[in-house]
């Protein structure tokens, strides 16, 4: 090999190494990876939470960042929050719920 091809080489190699290093998430920044995933975790429990006869009456809404799904909004019963909190923990993708529903 001539000193121009292994130079070519390690120069691509670098670029691979620093464009997988910029997509990578930081504990300050999320990734683009984590975004979807939260997004469709985000997604996957609203669609559950309207489809479900006892709990689509009620405002509740829904966020996550990095696998933790955060429920806010007012209900009628602690049944309802109990409801809201069981349905948030059976979606994939979902490590812990924090569950800040309120009882009006």
């Amino acid at each position: 090999m001539t000193t121009k091809n292994i130079i070519l080489r390690c120069f691509f190699i670098m670029v691979l190494i620093v464009s997988f290093a910029a997509c990578a998430s930081t504990a300050k920044q999320e990734g683009t990876g984590d975004y979807i995933d939260d997004s469709v975790i985000t997604t996957k429990i609203k669609s559950q939470l309207a489809a479900d006869d006892f709990l689509k009456s009620f405002q509740i809404s829904v966020e996550s960042r990095k696998g933790i799904a955060q429920l806010s909004g007012f209900v009628d019963s602690q049944k309802a929050v109990d409801r809201a909190g069981q349905i948030a923990r059976g979606v994939d993708g979902v490590k812990s719920v924090r569950n800040d529903l309120i009882v009006k």
